[in-house]
């Protein structure tokens, strides 16, 4: 999978952004991210879509359906979602939410998602703490003009991330895509943590603990963007809202 989200859009943390090295390949831009993706893939079981200049996403289809390690995508509402492994008490969580029986976990996503942008009852953390299983996924709502992407603190799922050319962010499963898109200015994404477009990354895992960048070097010395997690010195003193504006839309808002 690839999201490409404009800076416009999107405000990633500064510490990805290493600097530049003699050596180190250029990032490429936007168009050229997702043509050399496309490209690697067979058209009949790839597609991408594009929202003006802002946003993109591009999905593949997973060779076996079947597997746990599922890739899957959603559209409703104006809400995209792709979303990466699969949880183990998606049961509980259509009954929980009132969804028909065939409902997928990207289909629950953008439901819960949807649920809670609109009514907020629950913190945004909380929400995916009920979440049981290897799970990562990316939101673009583009009604909104907001992007939420989460990862699962378990590490059966990987994802990436990174800045390329134009400063926009890029976010994959594939490193390889990542390291030819951004160069040096790339990633893991933290698992446990949640990132919005607008309130910035946080781990809700440790909701109450600030998160803390530390730089990566790579294998030849060179700075290579920033590793991110929860700072357990640190504590947010001021705990988002329990109540009807603690949604995914605004889950950093503060009492």
């Amino acid at each position: 999978m690839l999201a490409i989200f404009n800076k416009e859009v999107v405000k990633p943390p500064q510490e990805l952004n290493s600097p530049a090295t003699p050596s180190a390949k250029k990032p490429k831009h936007p168009q050229e991210i997702v043509k050399d993706f496309m490209s690697c893939h067979d058209p009949n079981n790839a597609f991408s879509i594009c929202f003006g200049n802002k946003s993109l996403l591009a999905y593949v289809r997973p060779q076996n359906p079947y597997s746990l390690d599922q890739r899957l995508f959603c559209s409703l509402d104006n809400i995209y979602c792709i979303f990466l492994g699969s949880l183990n008490n998606l049961c509980s969580l259509i009954k929980q939410y009132g969804l028909s029986k065939g409902t997928n976990e990207a289909m629950f996503v953008v439901h819960a998602y949807r649920t809670l942008r609109d009514r907020g009852p629950y913190p945004a953390d909380q929400v995916l703490k009920d979440l049981d299983g290897n799970f990562g996924f990316v939101i673009f709502d583009s009604k909104a003009g907001t992007v939420f992407a989460a990862l699962d603190a378990n590490e059966g799922v990987s994802l990436f991330w990174g800045i390329a050319a134009d400063g926009s962010v890029v976010i994959s499963d594939n490193l390889g895509v990542i390291k030819e898109s951004c160069s040096k200015s790339f990633a893991p994404f933290p698992t446990g943590c949640m990132f919005h477009s607008e309130q910035g990354l946080m781990s809700f895992e440790h909701p109450t603990r600030k998160m803390k960048a530390m730089p990566r070097i790579d294998s030849e010395g060179v700075m290579c963007g920033a590793n991110f997690k929860a700072d357990i010195q640190s504590k947010i003193h001021n705990m988002p809202r329990v109540g009807s504006e603690a949604n995914w839309a605004a889950w950093g808002q503060q009492a």
